[in-house]
């Protein structure tokens, strides 16, 4: 209709610009490490799709390469494809990796819009340095219950609760993450998938003229 906007308005869940002067591969760890417990949990069964599983190991490709433009954008297609109904639904706060892509409506619909741009970024920062918090505590608790060794990046989550605590999602505040988030991506193995079924090309018997 006339005036309707082109594209999906911004979403309370959407992962949100990375923090100014922020190192952009640390951007990408924040997202790639916790997706990658997330696809080990215990609900996949060690049988991820291989939809899911695809998007997340080309981020981790293109993480390897340094290549964080295209690491982001395979992040997203993990996001949402986390939000489509036929998977089982994954425990708080993993939940909150899934980005669903609304139907289009005004920009006046959604009451953020109504705040300073900058108010709004820091909104939408000071929710993710939240469930970044959330994300790291559920990590470490589910390495710990599967006999990965994490014992030694707990001092780094208590850091990173005070931080947040008196000062917000600061530098202190992302330190203490990141290093929790080195430590996960090193230690959590990758998910394994169920490779998808391909039907082999028939070979022609020896001599036979092709169909």
């Amino acid at each position: 209709m006339p005036g309707a906007p082109n594209r999906p308005p911004e979403t309370e869940n959407a992962p949100p610009p990375a923090p100014a002067k922020d190192d952009p591969g640390r951007a990408v760890l924040r997202r790639l490490a916790p997706a990658r417990v997330a696809l080990r949990l215990d609900l996949w069964r060690n049988a991820v799709s291989p939809d899911l599983t695809g998007p997340f190991l080309r981020a981790e490709t293109k993480y390897a390469e340094g290549d964080f433009p295209n690491a982001t954008t395979a992040l997203d297609q993990l996001s949402v494809r986390f939000a489509e109904p036929r998977w089982p639904t994954m425990p708080s706060p993993f939940r909150e990796l899934r980005v669903s892509i609304p139907a289009p409506m005004p920009p006046s619909w959604n009451p953020d819009n109504a705040l300073a741009p900058a108010d709004r970024e820091a909104k939408q920062l000071r929710h993710f340095a939240e469930l970044q918090l959330a994300l790291a505590r559920a990590s470490l608790d589910w390495a710990q219950a599967h006999a990965i060794a994490v014992d030694d990046l707990r001092p780094s989550l208590d850091s990173a609760g005070a931080a947040f605590v008196f000062e917000g999602p600061g530098e202190p505040f992302w330190t203490a993450i990141d290093a929790i988030w080195v430590g996960v991506h090193d230690r959590v193995p990758a998910p394994t998938g169920t490779p998808a079924a391909r039907p082999e090309p028939a070979e022609a018997p020896a001599g036979a003229d092709p169909a």
